[in-house]
């Protein structure tokens, strides 16, 4: 054990549902003696049960040993007494969440523990100044959030009122590091870091489900193989439940006023309906029984015969453009055994993407991931010319130049001209409207989003973009193709952001606001969303690899879109561009890269 300065021996838990079970497991496992409170014997039986089968299935898989099993269980003394946590130097609630029954609480632990003694709530939305008003000392009251399952979560929130005396901060983020967890440290505001910016992008997802943007299906596939998440925001919801998720949301709007808050109608009708998610056996997605993980087919689902088809044949593909993304792009038709035409403005640069593709197989030779004799047979498929008219012969079409409107809409005005008749005209734009593009040409049936993500040979996703004059055999042609090339696709309208932008760059600005506000520093913000979220990187890691101008120009365009002022992007991402901090190509952006 790390030793604090004020001695945390004796720890009370009270509360031993899921989330007080396994907060009593975590300090016992790690070495504190620890008192554990229930109202009734059943709930004392069922919190005993918690402890013995988290503990059982540790043992299982060989991260503990019978014995320690065993001293771990005697450590926790079970108990309906709340008058046993009079000698804890430490107690911490994990009761309901429901305000009153919180400050009745605190009320009468202010009675029973000693003056040093600090008080902790668990409580993942309500109020902790609120909750430390019961007491008489409300300076050492803090909030110290929990992350379900506790044992396996390394992410602690401490929260700190108004009035939290600053060593007992210092001895509880003390006491945090010596269970091996990582706190950070915010104020007492709806939601704290990671809910705070989760909850208005599940949120978010759940109006994009309920509008019929995209799919469940489509926007989960989205934003796992879009940006790398370990779910997707809706089987996210089912896990936690939606009558919690719908509880934090309320919380947070009715504290904040942001309309992004205001939980999506459909949540409160699932609610009401008994819809709740994996715990009831149905949410979002169906499950094989209540608790149950395993998603079965419903009503909802695809069935295997809606595969798409390759309705208009492809055989030869064209590539406009010689940057990373469409050299990328050519890479993944040829390794797939398509002949490739590619386009480029010079002789040097057409070199370069044959060059860039060599090197690319080496890589994956030296790596294992590709035979040798596989390498000819990709680049006997390349095709590099700097005459538009080559590509007279081609069944698609797929543009990946520069990310302006007049330039492409010149391209699509040439390539309408040049292509057979019958021929799928692509774009990879992430940002412009598809229909302006489709405009251009005498063929808008025939026009379609395909929007890879940077690397195209590794990121799995494409997102099928279909305009309101796109033909059905089209998009059904693009997303067969997607899974001939081994990528997933998911299909959604022509509108700013598609699927994956218009979820992640609103959190991405949330997280700016939050910063900005002096909420919580960038280092914090970006350990809660890693570690209390599971995500691959956090938001200003994120963001200053994406590029500041880049995340700006998409967050403008989202908001002149959809003309929500939460969406509006935050001053301090504005300044930090204008100065020129615009991320790691610069050297600096959230963070100072050039001394590293």
């Amino acid at each position: 054990m790390t030793s604090t300065s004020r001695e945390l021996r004796t720890i009370g838990v009270v509360g031993l549902g899921t989330m007080g079970a396994g907060i009593a497991e975590v300090f016992a496992r790690n070495g504190y003696a620890v008192i554990g409170v229930e109202q009734s014997d059943d709930s004392l039986d069922r919190g005993r049960q918690h402890i013995e089968h988290s503990t059982g299935r540790a043992v299982k898989r060989g991260k503990l040993s019978e014995g320690e099993q065993k001293e771990l269980v005697d450590r926790i003394e079970l108990t309906t007494d709340l008058e046993a946590v009079k000698a804890c130097d430490f107690v911490i609630e994990a009761i309901i969440e429901q305000l009153p029954l919180k400050q009745d609480l605190f009320r009468r632990l202010d009675a029973i523990v000693g003056p040093d003694a600090i008080l902790a709530t668990n409580t993942s939305s309500l109020s902790v100044t609120e909750i430390g008003t019961a007491t008489s000392r409300p300076g050492r009251v803090v909030g110290v959030h929990f992350f379900n399952p506790a044992p396996v979560q390394n992410l602690v929130e401490v929260i700190r009122t108004v009035v939290t005396e600053p060593d007992v901060l210092e001895d509880v983020a003390g006491l945090a590091r010596s269970l091996g967890k990582t706190p950070v440290i915010c104020g007492d505001k709806a939601g704290f870091i990671a809910n705070a910016l989760l909850f208005g992008y599940l949120n978010h997802a759940v109006s994009m489900y309920e509008g019929r943007y995209a799919t469940r299906e489509d926007i989960d596939a989205a934003m796992r193989f879009g940006c790398g998440y370990p779910m997707g925001p809706l089987a996210l919801l089912d896990l936690i439940g939606l009558d919690t998720a719908y509880e934090i949301l309320d919380t947070m709007y009715k504290q904040g006023r942001d309309r992004l808050h205001a939980p999506a109608p459909i949540l409160k009708q699932m609610v009401t309906a008994g819809l709740l998610g994996r715990k009831a056996g149905r949410g979002f997605y169906t499950y094989e029984d209540a608790d149950s993980p395993v998603v079965v087919a419903d009503a909802l689902t695809p069935s295997p015969d809606d595969e798409p088809q390759l309705v208009r044949p492809v055989r030869t593909v064209g590539v406009v453009g010689t940057g990373t993304m469409a050299t990328g792009i050519v890479e993944v038709f040829a390794k797939a055994g398509f002949p490739v035409t590619y386009v480029g403005r010079t002789p040097e640069k057409v070199d370069g993407v044959r060059a860039s593709i060599e090197r690319s197989l080496d890589k994956a030779i030296q790596r294992g991931k590709l035979e040798e004799s596989a390498k000819a047979d990709v680049l006997d498929k390349l095709t590099g010319t700097t005459s538009l008219d080559d590509l007279a012969s081609a069944d698609i079409v797929v543009e990946a130049i520069a990310e302006d409107l007049h330039v492409k809409t010149v391209l699509f005005e040439n390539l309408d001209e040049i292509c057979k008749p019958g021929a799928i005209l692509a774009t990879t734009t992430s940002s412009l409207p598809v229909i302006s593009l489709a405009k251009a040409t005498s063929r808008p049936q025939d026009v379609v989003g395909m929007h890879f993500f940077n690397p195209a040979p590794i990121m799995k996703l494409v997102e099928v973009v279909s305009t309101v004059s796109t033909a059905d055999d089209v998009a059904e042609t693009t997303r067969a193709l997607c899974a001939a090339v081994g990528k997933v696709a998911v299909s959604c309208g022509d509108r700013a952001g598609f699927v994956v932008n218009a979820l992640l760059f609103p959190y991405l600005n949330d997280a700016v606001k939050m910063l900005q506000a002096h909420y919580a520093t960038a280092d914090d913000i970006d350990t809660a969303m890693k570690y209390g979220c599971a995500l691959p990187m956090g938001p200003f890691e994120l963001l200053d690899v994406v590029g500041n101008d880049v995340s700006l120009a998409i967050q403008r365009e989202l908001y002149l879109e959809f003309r929500e002022p939460g969406f509006a992007p935050a001053p301090l991402l504005e300044h930090l561009v204008t100065a020129g901090y615009l991320g790691r190509k610069t050297g600096r952006g959230f963070r100072d890269y050039s001394h590293r």
